[in-house]
């Protein structure tokens, strides 16, 4: 089997998202947008597909779009699509034509390599996901199985948490720390089993500080609302602004330990490995969890659990590069007794969450904001990708790779030419 063609095939969708400068999204009024669809063709006539977008978001019912100053949200694209997409695509096209789409192992190595030096089209983690998924939605489908099982299948349905969007200053929407705690209490009734909070990510610059922070003490009441609101026995997390000090992360997650929240991720520049060995050993009640960010793939987090920087590795596939290198984590976790915590959502998680031996405990599901409505299945979709259900699991698909399911009709009649 040879691949033949790689090709990018953009249409139309709607979306309430917009993306601040730090590039966090919030809602906004309706605006145009797209989606990405990924191909690998091969001479049997098999096609490995990537989905840039498998959820949408519309407005619930309290949205008021005339309470939304949405003047400096830039239009939100998740990472690796639109036009960047299409660009990186045909740059990597050569070193995938004529490959046996097979040997995964062979086209990431080059792939990897050729990340070394960006050049005027760099090649991120993004796209090397997008690619390589594709390829395994590919084998997944030649050999008519699941990845999931593919990968050895451990599990048919993956507990969820959800995953509150960054804080805003829009009335009712996520203004206030009791409107983190209402929001929780919503979701707790419609069935997550854990609640994230990402608390106001805003730096307060002025002349007379060394530089911006947001507000430590708006965090933590944001925190103690929704302890408050969904009571003692729901797991709850914390991911809040990515940049505090060694002596304020420290004071949150003393915090955090009263309030009894299960981890804490990326409150300081994750770079600084010696900064989260440091926090780690002064927190015994509150696991620290990253890296998120930092790049590196699977050597930065062999780096992380030799310096003893976390205590639940944090990985995903938009972060490392697709399914390819996020399994060497898992495997690298599992031969070092560390948990790992998955990174975002999508198809292609859904299915290394499953198959998955080691603790990784949930489905990340969100980004989740009182006046955007998560479960509406998108119109380019005939089913969701992450249905949950009441009782808070997603439940694994049995179809042949990822398992999308597309609606041809809509994608058609919405092409970007």
């Amino acid at each position: 089997m040879k691949i033949t063609d790689v090709r990018v095939i953009r249409f139309k969708k709607d979306t309430w998202l917009g993306s601040d400068k730090d590039g966090h999204m919030h809602p906004c009024k309706k605006r145009d947008s797209s989606v990405s669809l990924v191909e690998i063709e091969t001479d049997e006539g098999i096609v490995g597909q990537y989905l840039s977008a498998d959820i949408w978001q519309t407005p619930s019912k309290v949205f008021d779009e005339s309470a939304v100053e949405d003047d400096t949200l830039v239009n939100y694209e998740l990472a690796g699509t639109g036009h960047f997409l299409s660009a990186a695509i045909n740059k990597l096209k050569p070193i995938l034509i004529g490959e046996d789409p097979m040997c995964r192992e062979k086209i990431f190595t080059k792939i990897f390599r050729m990340q070394r030096i960006g050049g005027a089209i760099p090649i991120g983690d993004e796209v090397v996901r997008v690619v390589d998924t594709a390829l395994w939605d590919l084998f997944g489908k030649a050999v008519k199985l699941p990845i999931y099982k593919i990968l050895g299948g451990h599990r048919t349905r993956i507990p969820a948490y959800g995953s509150i969007m960054v804080g805003d200053d829009i009335p009712s929407g996520l203004d206030t720390p009791e409107a983190y705690g209402s929001y929780a209490k919503k979701l707790v009734k419609r069935g997550y089993r854990g609640i994230k909070l990402h608390t106001w990510m805003d730096e307060k610059w002025a002349d007379n500080k060394i530089s911006g922070l947001p507000d430590i003490e708006r965090d933590l009441d944001a925190c103690r609302a929704v302890r408050e609101a969904v009571g003692d026995d729901v797991p709850l997390f914390l991911d809040p602004f990515h940049n505090y000090t060694r002596e304020q992360a420290l004071y949150i997650g003393r915090e955090l330990e009263k309030l009894n929240f299960e981890w804490m991720e990326e409150p300081m520049d994750e770079y600084d490995i010696e900064a989260y060995r440091w926090l780690t050993s002064k927190l015994p009640g509150l696991s620290v969890c990253g890296p998120e960010t930092a790049h590196g793939k699977g050597q930065t987090r062999a780096e992380w659990i030799r310096s003893k920087a976390c205590d639940i590795v944090r990985a995903g596939l938009t972060d490392v590069g697709g399914i390819t290198p996020f399994m060497k984590i898992v495997h690298l976790c599992e031969l070092n007794g560390m948990p790992l915590e998955v990174h975002a959502g999508g198809a292609d998680t859904i299915q290394v969450l499953a198959a998955m031996g080691i603790p990784g405990k949930y489905y990340e599901r969100g980004l989740l904001h009182p006046f955007l409505e998560y479960d509406t299945i998108p119109p380019w979709l005939l089913e969701a990708a992450d249905y949950m259900d009441d009782e808070g699991y997603i439940h694994v698909p049995e179809r042949p790779g990822c398992g999308y399911m597309l609606n041809w009709d809509y994608i058609n009649q919405n092409i970007i030419k």
